[in-house]
């Protein structure tokens, strides 16, 4: 069965995450030592004892979330399941890179290392800003409110779904955005505990560095089909993505259009590798029919059948 496989973004971490990954698998274990390694973090320590507070820090969950992401596609691979296409969500799309063959595990666990510590840093420097959830309202219908109440510093960041998606701005901006969005229809405005305002201009701190921090780095073309956050289709060349992955960083994640994308390029099913559910519930909204199973644990890998 032609498959892609999809990986999380921030938001889907946790204490514990993928420690039966840990226990059950040798290359998993290498993993997780390579990866502290890299990023000079003890990894093992703060996914399995930390708290959750010292977790969602981005500079710590980045490089945390990469490497449990990649321990549920090197599971699938271990029970024999190969997909034949890869995207992520958001800091899920660096785990895909390294699925489709564009980066070596160990690059990209320096690279995400390096841009957790920009965009933290980003955050910082903001002087307050923020994101948050708006339901029931389309993408169309909020872009539509920031610009009848002339709201110039919030901005979509995630086109979740129909009904869902994420804004980022100024903490004044977003103030005015909760009233024009409300008046608008939204059911609900809710605020993200998160230190920037992530996939949005404000971020242009973290580009800059990014965009040369990656310079001197080659990304070979995609093994298997691709597909961007940035402009929601597939991508096929190396370089393209090497640009794209720091354009990620101030551009929004165009997920409905990549679940569109995936469907099209008939694939029959999705497997969301890494912790929680959060991509699989998104998919219910693209298709009914081809369905997108969670891979958090051993358990639900091994009863994936192709």
């Amino acid at each position: 069965m032609k498959s892609c496989i999809l990986f999380p973004g921030q938001g889907a971490q946790g204490i514990g995450m993928g420690k039966d990954f840990h226990e059950t698998s040798t290359r998993v274990r290498e993993m997780f030592q390579e990866a502290s390694d890299a990023s000079k973090i003890d990894l093992k320590a703060l996914i399995f004892e930390g708290t959750e507070e010292e977790l969602k820090q981005t500079r710590n969950t980045q490089v945390a979330l990469a490497l449990v992401d990649c321990a549920a596609s090197t599971c699938l691979h271990e029970h024999g399941i190969v997909p034949q296409g890869a995207a992520g969500f958001s800091l899920g799309e660096w785990p895909a890179l390294v699925e489709a063959g564009v980066l070596s595990f160990g690059r990209m666990i320096r690279l995400v290392a390096e841009r957790g510590r920009l965009m933290d840093e980003a955050g910082k420097r903001s002087g307050g800003s923020t994101m948050a959830a708006v339901l029931g309202l389309e993408p169309a219908a909020i872009e539509a409110a920031f610009k009848g109440a002339r709201i110039d510093d919030v901005w979509v960041a995630n086109y979740n779904s129909a009904a869902q998606s994420v804004v980022s701005g100024t903490e004044a901006g977003m103030n005015k955005a909760e009233e024009a969005l409300k008046a608008a229809g939204a059911k609900r405005v809710i605020r993200l505990k998160v230190s920037g305002a992530f996939h949005s201009p404000i971020m242009r701190y973290a580009y800059d560095g990014f965009r040369e921090f990656i310079a001197d780095e080659t990304f070979s073309d995609p093994k298997l089909d691709f597909f961007s956050n940035v402009t929601g289709g597939k991508v096929t060349a190396g370089a393209e993505l090497k640009k794209l992955a720091a354009d990620q960083i101030i551009s929004p994640v165009r997920w409905m259009e990549e679940e569109a994308a995936i469907l099209a390029a008939g694939f029959r099913q999705c497997l969301e590798a890494g912790p929680g559910t959060v991509l699989a519930g998104l998919w219910k909204s693209a298709s009914a029919e081809v369905p997108c199973k969670p891979c958090s644990t051993v358990d639900q890998v091994a009863a994936i059948s192709l």
